[in-house]
């Protein structure tokens, strides 16, 4: 073989890689089609569609922008790659926002936000403090607001004093699901909008976070870790205690939408997370690094209400998480690290779902 043969060779050899490692699509991602990426550049995530499947609201961070932590930000998304996705601020710059998510009437949001505890971003956790283990804090300034699309602020719908964060709306927009450790440990709340009344809905140690409702309503599906050990459960209440937790085990959980009835379905290992129901109520998909001992990477996984028929959906090569099916049940929305040049930016991308 000649030195140019070999050189082509090589040559083809390194797009080939090169393609794979930047796409918005890959071999063995049949559920995908048409898909689109919306942003570019900074870390985007957290993307949730309104009630109509036409607009998504999504956190937004990036420092070459003057985004120096999360901001929410809202758009409308294009059917087709020659049309380009604007967004517009909601958050107004201030403190650190996050899970944003869209009220019924299309009229309002709601998120999370640590406005309460100044304009600036609070600091970002010293994770060599914590022999550089993936930690996440809690900052106790965050509360639940609504605000109008304009971005003005209605009502706070959260007022005790620590963390409350990562709510989430039922199908017929009535109650809202979120994450609060007021009570000493990081559980799940069930509250009625037009009340105020709330029940909390999960019990045991550990945290309880990331919760959906089903679309009929009546069951609800989120990530917990469960510390068994002493010294499990030592670090645990810990961290807790020092406005962090480490998320790096956690399973799926799925129960009645008072809490009943509580089941793990995913026995993985790892860090299994961002869980959400298919449109039909009757498959979970959810975010996982189970594969992968090193803890990287991330990919998206299909699994029914059981625990069973475990199906891997996404295949980059780096992170795939935060998958949100639109209320149509027509399309998927996802952050992803695909397609980034080999930059750390997280995108997010929408394709249209295939059965």
């Amino acid at each position: 073989m000649s030195k140019l043969t070999l050189f082509f060779a090589a040559l083809l050899s390194f797009v080939a890689a090169f393609s794979q490692q930047d796409s918005v699509l890959f071999v063995g991602e049949r559920h995908f089609k048409n898909v689109i990426q919306l942003t570019n550049g900074g870390d985007n995530a957290e993307a949730y569609w309104s009630y109509d499947s036409k607009r998504i609201t999504f956190q937004r961070s990036y420092p070459k922008e003057g985004i120096n932590c999360d901001q929410i930000f809202m758009g409308l998304v294009p059917t087709d790659n020659a049309t380009p996705f604007h967004y517009t601020l909601i958050s107004g710059g201030i403190g650190r926002t996050t899970c944003s998510y869209f009220t019924k009437d299309g009229q309002h949001i709601i998120y999370a936000s640590t406005k309460g505890g100044g304009n600036d971003c609070p600091p970002p956790v010293d994770r060599a403090k914590y022999g550089n283990k993936y930690i996440w804090p809690l900052y106790n300034t965050y509360d639940i607001y609504m605000a109008d699309t304009t971005g003005k602020i209605v009502k706070q719908l959260t007022t005790a004093k620590g963390y409350d964060a990562e709510a989430t709306l039922s199908y017929d927009g009535k109650k809202m699901i979120y994450c609060s450790d007021k009570e000493g440990d990081l559980d799940l709340y069930v509250m009625d909008l037009a009340t105020g009344k709330e029940k909390k809905v999960t019990t045991d140690l550990g945290y309880d976070g990331g919760a959906w409702f089903s679309p009929d309503g009546k069951k609800i599906v989120w990530r917990a870790s469960r510390p068994k050990t002493a010294t499990e459960i030592a670090e645990y209440k810990s961290l807790l205690k020092e406005g962090m937790v480490a998320p790096t085990n956690m399973e799926v959980f799925v129960a009645n939408v008072d809490g009943s009835n509580a089941k793990q379905i995913t026995h993985l290992g790892q860090a299994n997370w961002a869980p959400n129901f298919t449109p039909d109520g009757k498959h979970i998909i959810f975010c996982s690094n189970h594969e992968y001992k090193r803890g990287f990477p991330f990919n998206m996984y299909l699994i029914d209400l059981e625990g069973n028929n475990l199906e891997k959906i996404s295949r980059d090569k780096g992170f795939d998480a935060f998958p949100m099916f639109s209320p149509d049940g027509k399309r998927i929305m996802f952050s992803s690290n695909r397609n980034n040049g080999g930059s750390r930016d997280t995108n997010l991308f929408v394709a249209d779902w295939v059965e």
